[in-house]
């Protein structure tokens, strides 16, 4: 679920998936420049980030999620392009 705080004039996301209840926990808050929100969640076991890029071109999204690992380093968690399904 993602929404927009205007107290805090963030946007914030809560997933709700398979890793379970404690993970569900986390929110990730996220800010906009033009046409990109990038989410930072700080899970129990480090930081994460989401970023949903719109690409007006393509009319598609990009959907980036990248993990710290042991080292310090971001990595890739998932790079997945969202197209919308046309109609038949």
């Amino acid at each position: 679920m993602i929404g927009y705080d205007n107290t805090s004039e963030r946007y914030v996301a809560h997933w709700n998936d398979v890793y379970g209840g404690r993970f569900s926990e986390t929110l990730g808050y996220g800010t906009r420049a033009d046409n990109e929100i990038r989410f930072v969640f700080e899970y129990p076991d480090g930081p994460f980030h989401t970023t949903f890029r719109w690409k007006p071109d393509t009319k598609q999204w990009e959907w980036l999620m990248e993990t710290k690992n042991e080292s310090g380093k971001w990595t890739e968690f998932a790079d997945l392009t969202l197209t919308r399904k046309e109609d038949r």
